[in-house]
């Protein structure tokens, strides 16, 4: 690979990596709104969505780290990865002492306010980084699994294959404990978990045309046969 390519692939990467930790971080600011959704499924009908807004940039960055472990490896998603959990708990700890600074009279968002829309649970974070932190290193090992198997061939098996399971992890982790400390009664808990993994499959399968689209692209420009990575 040639220089020019090295300095092209890297910005790329960073540019991968922002969007994977503004989705990241976007998805747990807004979290607390909830949305109803109806739209026409398979063998069902139509089918009406409860959800709540945080889960719309979510599946992006499941897609994201797709396309690094496809182009640049297993490492350099983990990497992403990590450095998403870094940022999220840095933000937390901004909007927490955001959240303890005393509102000005004249302030246009006063201090109630500011704390029902950002005053995020230390359960809720809990719960939303222990369920990422799981379903995101489950989802790099499972696309790994595959695209061994697979000898690189196959690449709708492991977008979906590994997206699916790991959501599904994501989903249930972060509805178990949120359960457990008593953020969400345990009444919802049910149709939260199907309305919840049943979007999240919706958007892996359609996210995987731009999948097949990107990693296609990046093969091409960088010069690598299927199933090849970028090596450092």
């Amino acid at each position: 690979m040639d220089v020019k390519t090295r300095i092209f692939a890297d910005r790329l990467y960073l540019i991968l990596g922002g969007i994977f930790i503004a989705s990241l971080v976007s998805s747990n600011l807004i979290f607390q709104k909830f949305f109803i959704w109806t739209t026409w499924l398979p063998f069902y009908g139509d089918y009406t969505f409860e959800i709540s807004v945080g889960i719309l940039p979510y599946p992006i960055t499941f897609l994201v780290t797709d396309i690094i472990c496809e182009i640049y490896g297993r490492k350099k998603a983990d990497q992403i990865v990590f450095s998403g959990f870094i940022a999220s708990m840095f933000i937390m700890g901004v909007v927490f002492i955001a959240d303890l600074a005393t509102a000005t009279t004249w302030s246009p968002v006063d201090n109630d306010t500011f704390h029902k829309v950002f005053g995020l649970f230390g359960p809720a974070i809990f719960a939303s980084m222990a369920a990422y932190l799981t379903a995101q290193f489950i989802d790099i090992r499972i696309f790994h699994f595959w695209k061994k198997l697979t000898h690189g061939k196959h690449l709708w098996l492991r977008n979906n294959g590994s997206t699916i399971l790991s959501q599904l992890v994501d989903t249930s982790a972060v509805l178990l404990l949120l359960c457990s400390f008593g953020v969400i009664g345990w009444s919802r808990f049910g149709i939260l978990l199907i309305n919840g993994f049943l979007f999240k499959v919706l958007i892996a399968l359609i996210d995987t045309p731009l999948f097949y689209l990107f990693s296609g692209l990046l093969r091409r420009r960088f010069k690598l046969d299927l199933g090849q990575e970028i090596t450092e």
